[in-house]
């Protein structure tokens, strides 16, 4: 088994943070954007979970940085790299976007990764011995993983061979970074000639979507974060899917939202669909909430922006709220049996 590396360990960089040991914050790295630019506004973005970290590591960047810096916290909602603070980022001379590889590289952003220093392996030995089938039943497998965890992803393909397996892995398309790597709206790493898929991250959000995406595949999660293993199950998210569908099948009048995040819209499919039907009105929005919605007169709405606002929060809104390829269903264009969990391949 291979030890725990300590590539990204705070405790090695001098400028250890006082409340955190997990994530590695790179603040060497950021200190030495503020010199090289002469930077007086800094521009900090964390995604949601992270949030509330934000004014420590403030407070540990203030002490390393020049006095005259003014350092901002970013209070819009974030849950990818396609989620920029696009207003906050025009106004500082250097911008952090925490949590997320680059969907697009960018001289004006700095791309703060916050890779674990949690070891994968004891967990991967016990999915191994739980869940996955053995090298000598099925030796093909699929390994996959998140932005957190990339900086592990070669030893964890090593640790796989050296027990029997073939691993197959992938980069996907460009709004990917890295092989192997997926995003909650994209799962291309996962395209390969393997029945079986390791996720080694953190939660469920990522392998479920995965599995959805690809049902005829076993995804097996191995979560080191929260140290359990388990097996993705997409059942109840189709079902949920099927009713959403029947739910907008006598709709008239259609809400059809496009999302103004910077990579999270798909202009060419909103127009389509307004285009090719005369009850289709365009929405434009940045956050699509509920609450936002509720004062539409509409018998139901198509997200083109993020798949997961359908995906997770569809319950949530009180008319149906369907993909584009669940709408082509609705307005009978393509048998029910044909929807799929929808996807995000563009960048910016």
């Amino acid at each position: 088994m291979s030890g725990q590396s300590t590539e990204g360990d705070l405790t090695k960089t001098g400028m250890a943070l006082k409340h955190d040991r997990e994530w590695d914050y790179e603040l060497d790295r950021i200190v030495e954007a503020i010199e090289e630019r002469d930077a007086t506004k800094v521009g900090l973005q964390f995604p949601e979970g992270l949030k509330r970290r934000g004014p420590k590591v403030a407070d540990d960047l203030r002490a390393a940085a020049p006095d005259e810096v003014t350092f901002m916290l970013s209070g819009q909602p974030c849950y990818g790299a396609c989620d920029l603070d696009t207003y906050l980022m025009r106004r500082t001379d250097v911008f952090v976007h925490f949590g997320h590889t680059p969907m697009k590289e960018s001289d004006s952003i700095v791309y703060v990764p916050l890779f674990s220093n949690v070891d994968p392996f004891p967990i991967m030995e016990d999915a191994l011995a739980e869940e996955l089938a053995p090298p000598e039943e099925d030796a093909d497998v699929g390994l996959v993983t998140t932005a957190q965890h990339m900086n592990r992803f070669g030893e964890m393909t090593d640790w796989l061979e050296e027990r029997g397996y073939e691993v197959h892995t992938r980069r996907g398309d460009d709004r990917l970074t890295k092989e192997g790597q997926v995003l909650g709206c994209n799962y291309a790493s996962a395209d390969i000639p393997a029945d079986q898929v390791l996720y080694v991250g953190g939660g469920k959000f990522h392998p479920v979507g995965l599995a959805m995406e690809h049902p005829e595949k076993r995804v097996v999660i191995a979560d080191p974060v929260n140290n359990a293993v388990s097996v993705a199950e997409h059942d109840q998210f189709l079902k949920q899917r099927y009713a959403s569908v029947h739910k907008a099948m006598g709709a008239e009048k259609w809400g059809v939202i496009f999302c103004t995040k910077i990579g999270q819209g798909r202009w060419e499919t909103a127009q389509e669909i307004v285009e090719n039907n005369e009850n289709a009105y365009l929405i434009t929005m940045d956050e699509v909430t509920p609450d936002r919605l509720r004062n539409f007169d509409m018998d139901a709405f198509v997200n083109t922006g993020c798949p997961r606002i359908t995906t997770d929060d569809g319950p949530r809104f009180h008319k149906p709220m369907l993909t584009p390829g669940e709408y082509e269903a609705a307005i009978g264009e393509k048998p029910l049996d044909s929807i799929e969990f929808d996807t995000f391949h563009d960048t910016w």
